[in-house]
């Protein structure tokens, strides 16, 4: 994420408020854009397909086959995003540019034939539709696991009007395609959704290209043990296992969900307001994109400048206490812009919710999603930063922590009945921070020590 941070570094150089208000609308479109398009372009293609995609069943089918679709791709690559990314950023570290593209272009031959096989035979052996309905969810598979890896490169490219731009592109066309395409039913649709991803997928391909000359076409050199950081695929996998294994387990509960589609289940209940909640992060991502990304990140690329060049002791430990305290106000500065925007949505959420048709008896659960949520934001945050001290042992426990909590506690919560939903995945949240600001503490007051003796 450090290409985000010198772009915004560059917009508040400026100094105006003017120049503020830009660097903090840049970040919420980077951290949330690509999310928040991606959700209302699936939505307007369900509603603009109602009465055209006779029964109103086979949109909710399109929905829900769309949302593991996402939520599977991102679980089995999370790891391999992260440690993928570490391998890429060592080498442009290195100054090896040139080994850039080739182990892209072997990641990606990887992962093709991976998520093909595994989407092969789970469609094969536990789906009994059409073949085209299969064939569409294996491709639209493949193409979201490929399209996440390629997302990995869009921070350090900084070309990010273009990136925008070429996302609104890319959703644009999907529900352009949607609307041609809603005569096929349900298999029109996926095939929209296919042509969006896939044309997003290309485009991002096409300037990596431009971006990173190579001499040769494919390289493994990510499977050397020297060049890459196991741990990070445990800890990507287990992050994005513990984002959304309340909702699997919602999902597999029978009392909680009902089947939709093959083995596809949902739970309407749950599913709504959490996934409606999950747009008060918006303000929140701005914010810790803004003073993670450039305060803290700014004073800890300092501090080891200073470090590898061999400055006194007492300016290291000057830089060092200008680091903790970027930390400190940008981790303050998260909680009350998400402070204010959870106590807004607080006030407004019977009428947000009426607006949309939905009934006051989830007012109780979305309060809770909402706190949840911005405590993830919190969590995000504490986990870059551990991430830039390159504290990996302490990223891996935290996940483990969030899968194994999130899913006891969930548990618990359909055990105690509807009036306790959404509290486990809320609770954990909790824990892990409270958890991770004092690993952050100690980790910070021995930093000196553990570097210099690391470097050694």
């Amino acid at each position: 994420m450090a290409g985000i941070g010198f772009e915004l570094r560059k917009i508040l150089s400026r100094d105006s408020y003017t120049s503020t208000l830009r660097a903090y609308v840049y970040a919420g479109l980077i951290g949330s854009g690509p999310w928040v398009l991606s959700i209302l372009s699936v939505m307007m293609i369900g509603v603009l397909s109602l009465g055209i995609v006779v029964p109103e069943l086979l949109i909710r089918q399109f929905l829900i086959t769309v949302t593991y679709l996402m939520a599977c791709s991102l679980i089995i690559t999370g790891g391999l995003q992260l440690m993928f990314t570490r391998f890429i950023s060592d080498r442009l570290f290195e100054k090896a540019n040139d080994r850039i593209l080739p182990n892209l272009v072997g990641m990606l031959l990887v992962v093709t034939i991976g998520a093909g096989f595994l989407g092969f035979v789970l469609l094969a052996t536990l789906f009994d539709e059409s073949f085209t309905y299969r064939l569409l969810v294996v491709s639209n598979f493949v193409v979201l696991c490929n399209l996440w890896l390629v997302i990995t490169f869009l921070s350090g490219m900084k070309a990010y009007n273009r990136i925008l731009l070429v996302m609104l592109a890319g959703y644009s066309l999907m529900v352009l395609c949607a609307l041609l395409l809603r005569f096929l039913k349900m298999e029109g649709l996926l095939l929209a959704f296919l042509i969006g991803h896939a044309s997003l997928l290309f485009m991002y391909l096409f300037d990596i290209l431009r971006e990173y000359p190579a001499k040769q076409l494919v390289a493994f050199d990510f499977f050397k043990r020297q060049q890459v950081f196991y741990s990070l695929l445990v800890t990507g996998l287990c992050y994005n296992l513990g984002v959304w294994i309340d909702k699997f387990i919602f999902w597999y509960t029978p009392a909680t969900s009902g089947q939709v589609i093959g083995p596809l289940r949902a739970s309407i209940l749950y599913d709504l307001p959490i996934f409606l909640a999950y747009l008060a992060i918006i303000p929140g991502m701005a914010v810790f994109l803004v003073r993670i990304e450039t305060d803290f990140a700014e004073w800890n690329e300092r501090l080891y400048v200073a470090i590898r060049g061999g400055e006194t002791l007492q300016h290291i430990g000057q830089l060092k206490e200008q680091m903790i305290l970027s930390i400190r106000q940008g981790l303050l500065e998260i909680c009350k812009v998400q402070g204010v925007t959870v106590t807004l949505l607080f006030l407004f959420a019977p009428q947000l919710l009426e607006w949309l048709g939905m009934s006051s008896h989830y007012l109780p659960l979305f309060y809770i999603d909402l706190i949840g949520v911005s405590i993830q934001v919190v969590f995000m945050a504490l986990l870059n930063v551990f991430f830039y001290l390159d504290k990996r042992a302490i990223v891996l426990e935290l996940c483990i922590l969030f899968v194994v909590l999130n899913a006891a506690l969930t548990i618990l919560s359909i055990y105690m009945g509807p009036s306790f939903f959404g509290y486990g995945f809320t609770l954990s949240l909790l824990v892990c921070v409270l958890l991770a600001l004092g690993r952050l503490s100690s980790s910070l007051d021995d930093l000196e020590y553990e570097t210099f003796m690391l470097s050694r």
